[in-house]
């Protein structure tokens, strides 16, 4: 079976070639950004003809769509890239959709916990639970969701969280070098989530692909990793596993970083759902940040 990722160059993509690398099926890698050292088929995925004629050429029955527009602040500010990101996170997963649905295909799409927040959810958000959106990228993910859904292809669309890794730039990342660097920092303690390990986010999906778990199982799950946690104690924790104890990390109140969007409070996800249908155990977030921290480490 031939399956087409794309964003492959971003941090979850790259993770799918990792988990990847043993299967007997193709993946086929595609990015517009081309990365020296990475074979990456170049695919545009706001042309629904390029993403036909690639479909069509290379017999592709499965999407895993790691691309999206992530920059969450620029969106409130820029009316350009609020377009941008309409077109990166509604448009191109609709076209994506429909390649799919002509072929009989499956479209796996990657969302976000941002398609929640305007109400003060206070217990784990379900998948079933409305969106609620409290800024532009949030609203695009989740019009994006909604085009899949009503393309009426056969989907599984996963909303994780909090996503980092060893690749491009990400929370876990910044907080290792600036609990490394700084002699204080203050961290907000006043939202809530689970970090999610890109990894264990690629594992699960390879898992699903490899193991035919997607058929007859159209719908919308959360996956994030396990546990609950605040940005506060997420830094804490990063710096006590890269053991950078040195910085003087504090929490702080939201309203203290002004910013132009209003983030999620709470957002933890509630992955029953995706435990019970595919049958996959997922990881706690505090071993899944060991084993990045270790990877980082060795680089």
């Amino acid at each position: 079976m031939n399956i087409l990722v794309t964003g492959a160059n971003g941090q979850l993509g790259n993770e799918m070639r990792i988990v990847s690398r043993n299967s007997s099926n193709k993946y086929i890698f595609t990015d517009v950004n081309q990365v020296e050292g990475l074979e990456t088929t170049y695919l545009d995925i706001t042309d629904l003809d390029a993403i036909r004629k690639m479909v069509v050429d290379n017999n592709v029955k499965i999407i895993i769509n790691c691309a999206a527009w992530t920059n969450v602040d620029a969106c409130e500010t820029d009316e350009k890239l609020a377009a941008l990101a309409e077109k990166l996170n509604a448009d191109a997963p609709k076209n994506l959709a429909i390649a799919m649905k002509e072929v009989s295909g499956t479209l796996f799409h990657v969302s976000t916990d941002y398609v929640f927040g305007q109400e003060p959810y206070n217990t784990p958000c379900n998948p079933d639970l409305k969106g609620t959106p409290t800024g532009v990228y949030g609203a695009t993910k989740l019009h994006g969701e909604q085009n899949i859904i009503n393309s009426g292809c056969d989907y599984v669309i996963l909303r994780t969280a909090w996503l980092y890794s060893e690749f491009g730039k990400n929370f876990c990342k910044t907080m290792m070098n600036l609990t490394a660097t700084k002699p204080k920092l203050n961290v907000v303690f006043d939202q809530c989530g689970t970090p999610t390990y890109a990894y264990d986010l690629a594992a699960a999906i390879y898992d699903i692909i490899e193991n035919n778990k997607y058929q007859g199982n159209t719908g919308v799950y959360h996956y994030s990793n396990e546990g609950v946690t605040s940005w506060y104690d997420f830094t804490k924790m990063i710096a006590k596993i890269a053991g950078n104890m040195d910085c003087d990390i504090q929490p702080c109140h939201s309203d203290e970083f002004p910013s132009p969007v209003k983030r999620p409070s709470y957002s933890v996800l509630d992955k029953k759902t995706f435990k019970e249908t595919f049958g996959i155990s997922v990881p706690y977030w505090v071993d899944s940040l060991e084993k990045c921290i270790a990877n980082l480490k060795k680089q």
